[in-house]
């Protein structure tokens, strides 16, 4: 075994289980797309609109800084996402999101995976300073259309 001592390793502190916190439906705008760089094909996707809805989490896009920041691989089939935006929630919470993931692109559209990281001074929602998230959505290009599940890692 490892240096942890069998009395102390117990599997069920490694249960994960997925609990769902919100739908996103957002609207893309048509991409920039800054060309060949040193990491790969640059393209910026400005998020024109959003909207998250759940249980736990409803809330819009707060303002106009909200994009993608892609990196495209070679051959066009992987894209490396880093987006960054400000929500407002229905109650008047502000919200800094971020997320890295991937987008697999083909037949005209990408499956995306995502890594959400929350960030608010809001005592309301304070839990989501700590939380861990994953997202899984697709993205159609010819239309601008987005759809995300958000889910946090009980």
């Amino acid at each position: 075994m490892s240096a942890v001592d069998e009395a102390e390793w117990d599997d069920r502190a490694f249960d994960v289980s997925l609990v769902p916190l919100c739908r996103v439906e957002a609207k893309i705008a048509p991409s920039i797309r800054v060309g060949n760089t040193p990491l790969g094909t640059r393209v910026i996707a400005e998020v024109v609109s959003a909207r998250f809805e759940g249980a736990r989490l409803n809330a819009r896009l707060k303002g106009n800084a909200a994009a993608d920041w892609l990196v495209v691989s070679p051959d066009g089939r992987v894209g490396l996402m880093d987006v960054r935006l400000a929500i407002e929630t229905d109650d008047g919470a502000v919200i800094y999101l971020q997320y890295n993931g991937r987008s697999l692109n083909s037949a005209g559209r990408s499956e995306i995976r995502v890594a959400p990281r929350f960030e608010t001074g809001d005592t309301r929602y304070a839990w989501l300073n700590e939380a861990i998230a994953v997202g899984k959505g697709v993205f159609n290009p010819s239309t601008g259309h987005l759809a995300y599940v958000f889910y946090l890692i009980n």
